[in-house]
């Protein structure tokens, strides 16, 4: 299937973010918010109040990656500002199931992320019940960092797993995601490429966005 773009908002200009999100709005496919408590990552980033702004200023699929401690505690917050999906890191919870059900039974779709030094494994007892597995392909918190190789055969091992399970299930690779990296993470298993830094810190974002996308496009996941 094609490849999809998701704009991560992480590096955009935040004094004019309803602005930067509609530049690349009619080249992206999704809109990626990453949501810091500076507990599960040093950073605080936004809560579910600028969240509703973003959804004020877009009508494409909002989704909320969610790096805290407590996911379950935000994600009847995260609904009532409509999120569409909410993906939470299977490290920062005991019992993934219950989270997933909560996002469920809320009317969003669940992902579960997944850290770089965390087994793919974890997340293969609920890929069944979820909208995506997103994978981390930098240390999770911070965006302009280099893309981690060992991220590759992490992603053909996800991949592979859903087409055992004969799934369809989004696989979304986020950390160093640009024109060079992107087309290898494709390649390897994702079907959703996270940008931030290569979009919002290019001169151009929305051509930066279209040409990702083109990328995305021809050179379509695995799934």
């Amino acid at each position: 299937m094609p490849g999809k773009v998701a704009a991560s908002i992480l590096s955009a200009d935040f004094a004019r973010l309803g602005e930067q999100i509609r530049l690349v709005e009619p080249h992206a496919d999704l809109v990626h918010v990453d949501v810091m408590d500076a507990h599960f990552v040093p950073p605080l980033s936004i809560g579910p109040v600028v969240v509703g702004a973003i959804r004020r200023s877009t009508d494409l699929p909002l989704h909320c990656h969610l790096m805290v401690d407590r996911p379950e505690a935000m994600l009847r917050e995260l609904a009532d500002v409509h999120v569409d999906i909410a993906t939470f890191h299977v490290e920062a919870v005991d019992e993934p199931a219950l989270v997933i059900g909560k996002i469920e039974s809320l009317g969003m779709r669940p992902g579960l992320a997944l850290s770089p030094d965390t087994p793919v494994e974890e997340v293969f007892p609920h890929v069944e019940r979820l909208d995506r597995v997103l994978v981390m392909s930098v240390r999770p918190g911070w965006s302009g960092q280099e893309f981690l190789e060992g991220t590759l055969p992490r992603l053909g091992a996800i991949r592979a797993e859903i087409e055992r399970q004969g799934l369809s299930v989004e696989v979304e690779v986020d950390g160093g995601i640009n024109a060079e990296t992107g087309p290898r993470c494709l390649a390897a298993g994702a079907t959703v490429l996270a940008a931030a830094s290569s979009i919002f810190k290019a001169v151009d974002p929305a051509e930066a966005t279209r040409r990702l996308s083109a990328i995305a496009r021809t050179q379509s996941g695995r799934g």
